[in-house]
């Protein structure tokens, strides 16, 4: 009845179409659809590195393809492809209890806000689907949507472990947005603007004019960003709200199927995200690290995407490499040490840049 239901919706939406209204339609969801399959595949990718990373630091093999008939594929290539077609053909479990429409709500939420962000994420000199003078203001106001749908997710699902799981999710977010916005500030203050190809271009000629460089406080601000990244990201050693060994899986407890894999691909959207704005603000952008060579558009895609990913293997690294965090250090961290360090950091970079000039 409801598979009908919608079917008839969309015929009789679609058929109410003029004809311009409907170029605009295609023209809106040709990027959309684009965009969705670069995440996903982005995301397979990123997925079969960490498994590799993960099982070279634990001595192990890892995915690999051997002997005859059904296999991962040579060196486990298909792993990610199997492990993603398992999630997606397990059944969609909706727990008698809980409040079905806000459980449905919320992973297709989580991932909408990430998938927005990329809207404002500059690939190359002409690469990018909405140049916003307000780029890295609306990245940080789109990735709260996230802090709104893992509390729906723990509080829809009427179980303990996915409430705490909320709850914890949601004041550690909201925590290290702060020093995470702090950070980026210094940013601000130097490039003159929040739009995110203008803060690019002001690093142009070479790795000794990235901003990362410009003065001596802003590696501090840029270890407190990726750190705060990390755990805006939900990462290991920053992952508690599904730490597995107290929460059972947090807020994706009574998750199954299709809304569980949402909220993994949301996972790694947002650590490209937060990847991207890192390179984009301290690291040049699509900027090439040499003067005036491989500055062209090809070469651009290639030193964005390349930031990009060396800051998601660090994060894979990191996760294999460090314990998890107590609650109590995690909030101590955020508020007693990023903070305070964070506004004299900010005040730093202002008078190192009115005694010296950047």
């Amino acid at each position: 009845m409801t598979v009908d239901l919608i079917f008839d919706f969309l015929n009789q939406f679609f058929t109410s179409l003029s004809g311009n209204e409907f170029l605009l339609l295609v023209a809106i969801l040709i990027p959309c659809v684009v965009l969705f399959g670069f995440i996903t595949i982005y995301a397979l990718v990123v997925i079969y590195t960490e498994l590799k990373v993960s099982s070279f630091i634990q001595d192990k093999v890892g995915p690999m393809g051997q002997g005859v008939g059904l296999h991962a594929g040579k060196w486990g290539l298909l792993q990610p492809i199997a492990d993603a077609l398992k999630l997606l053909s397990k059944e969609d479990i909706i727990p008698s209890s809980a409040n079905s429409p806000l459980f449905v709500l919320a992973p297709f939420m989580i991932f909408v806000g990430a998938f927005i962000s990329f809207v404002a994420l500059p690939f190359g000199d002409s690469i990018i689907i909405a140049d916003l003078n307000i780029g890295i203001f609306y990245i940080l106001g789109v990735g709260s949507l996230a802090v709104i749908s893992l509390i729906l997710a723990g509080w829809s699902s009427n179980n303990k472990w996915s409430l705490y799981g909320g709850m914890r999710s949601a004041a550690q977010i909201v925590s290290y947005e702060i020093p995470a916005g702090i950070s980026l500030i210094t940013v601000i203050m130097l490039a003159g603007t929040l739009n995110m190809q203008d803060i690019i271009i002001y690093q142009q000629g070479g790795i000794f004019n990235w901003i990362l460089f410009d003065n001596p406080f802003i590696p501090v601000a840029f270890v407190i960003y990726f750190i705060s990244a990390l755990a805006e990201t939900n990462r290991t050693p920053f992952d508690l709200p599904e730490s597995e060994s107290e929460l059972v899986a947090g807020f994706v407890t009574e998750y199954s199927g299709m809304r569980y894999a949402f909220f993994f691909l949301s996972e790694y959207a947002n650590m490209f995200v937060v990847s991207a704005v890192a390179a984009t603000g301290f690291l040049g952008g699509w900027q090439s690290p040499f003067p005036n060579a491989l500055n062209s558009p090809g070469w651009g895609v290639f030193w964005m995407m390349g930031k990009t990913f060396f800051l998601i293997f660090i994060m894979i690294w990191i996760r294999w490499t460090v314990p998890r965090l107590r609650v109590d250090q995690l909030m101590n961290v955020c508020w007693k040490v990023f903070l305070p360090i964070g506004l004299v950091n900010i005040f730093g970079v202002a008078i190192w840049t009115v005694l010296f000039g950047g």
